[in-house]
Formats: C-alpha cells, sequence, structure tokens
C-alpha cells in the first residue's frame, strides 16, 4: 500500500474529513485531497503537525503499528557447518566501527550457519547476507538491544522502505528508512521516545546505506 493510501486510511480510522485533516496538519483541504491521490508527496512540517495531533505518522510513513515486528520467520542456526548449510558471519555494531560498506577486516563475533534454502526462499544470497548484533534501544519492539539482524547487502534501494543498516557521519546505525520529494531521508526510529531525523539532500555525502535489514532472529548465546 503506496504512502497516499495509507494517508487516507489513518484520515479514515479516526473519522475525520478531508477538511478536517487538512485543518489538523495547517494544510488546504486542496492539498490534503493531492496528497491522499498521491499527486503530492508530504512534507516535513505536515508530518510533524499530524503527529503533534496524535495521528499515527508511523504508520503512515512505513505501512507498520508501532510494535509490530516485521520480521520473517527463519529457522534457527546452527553452530557448526553441516548439509545445506551456509555460513553467515555476525558483528558487533559497536564493535565495527570502520568507515565503508566493507566488513572486511571487522571483528567477528561468531559464524552461524543457516539453512541455504529457506535464505533462498527469502530471497537472499548467503555471499551477500551479515549478521549485525543490534544495540541500544532506538528500534525497540521491532529490534532489540542484543538482538542479531540479517541484513542484505545486495539492498540498499530505500525507495523499498524498510529498516536499513547505514553509515551515519562514520557511525553505523539501524534505522527505518523513508525517501522523501526532492530526495531527502527519513530516519525513523520504532522506540517513539526518539525523534526522527530528515537528512537533507546536501547532507547526503555523509550518509551510506550499508544494506536492508531483513530477519531479525533474537538473541543468540
Amino acid at each position: 500500500m503506496p504512502i497516499n493510501d495509507r494517508l487516507r486510511e489513518e484520515r479514515q480510522r479516526l473519522g475525520l474529513s478531508q477538511e478536517e485533516f487538512a485543518r489538523l496538519a495547517g494544510v488546504s483541504k486542496r492539498a490534503q485531497a493531492n496528497y491522499e491521490k498521491g499527486e503530492r508527496s508530504p512534507q516535513v512540517d505536515y508530518l510533524e503537525a499530524l503527529k503533534d495531533a496524535h495521528v499515527d505518522t508511523y504508520y503512515v510513513l512505513t505501512g507498520y503499528r508501532l510494535g509490530t515486528p516485521d520480521a520473517q520467520p527463519l529457522g534457527l542456526p546452527a553452530s557448526e557447518p553441516g548439509p545445506d548449510l551456509s555460513p553467515v558471519k555476525m558483528y558487533d555494531i559497536e564493535a565495527a566501527a570502520g568507515a565503508g560498506r566493507s566488513f572486511e577486516g571487522e571483528p567477528i563475533k561468531t559464524t552461524l550457519y543457516f539453512s541455504s534454502t529457506e535464505l533462498a526462499e527469502q530471497g537472499l544470497d548467503p555471499a551477500q547476507v551479515v549478521g549485525v548484533k543490534v544495540r541500544g534501544d532506538s528500534m525497540l519492539g521491532t529490534l532489540d538491544d542484543g538482538d542479531w539482524v540479517l541484513v542484505d547487502r545486495s539492498n540498499r534501494d530505500p525507495k523499498q522502505e524498510g529498516v536499513f543498516l547505514l553509515l551515519v557521519s562514520g557511525e553505523r546505525r539501524i534505522k527505518r528508512v523513508q525517501r522523501l520529494a526532492g530526495g531527502a531521508l527519513f530516519l525513523i526510529s520504532d522506540n517513539e521516545h526518539y525523534q526522527p531525523e530528515m537528512i537533507k539532500p546536501q547532507d547526503m555525502h555523509d550518509v551510506e546505506i550499508l544494506g536492508r535489514c531483513e530477519i531479525r532472529i533474537g538473541r543468540v548465546v
């Protein structure tokens, strides 16, 4: 469902007319209609105004309600190689502090072995997958502190929307990413206590998308 349809759905869920919804956001009824038709893309100040009015802008942007993880199922990994198992190197996001998309030379926390068949069913090439240990609570409810997540390094297109591993000013971070009109990026923490961050087009040189977070596998000890 595209963002304009989610915007309309959220307005209807609240039982508001286009005029009433537009008033909350401080725009005209015509502008609201254009947003819902997909003829214009919402701007940050519009979304911030709706958030202040208790509209679920997180759902509008991402398609997920807060506290609803979008993880996909996968069998438990093995710690030893075996038939139909592919090795995946697992990195601690805090220890992996080097610049760039390459993880070569970074300290490997451990290597786990996943079913090659199950990875293929998820559309993942094992050669392009790394595991990253989540740190902090900014993605709480989707990815918790100490969880592992499998990252597809071949998928770095934010147009798909989703959770991505990024390099921001030399620091690796995991955020939900939304591309805005004009080429800006909206970095969203699933923990509502953290404010979204907008990366303007002129600041994109400080940002690199390293891969899309595809599968949460929970804590591994």
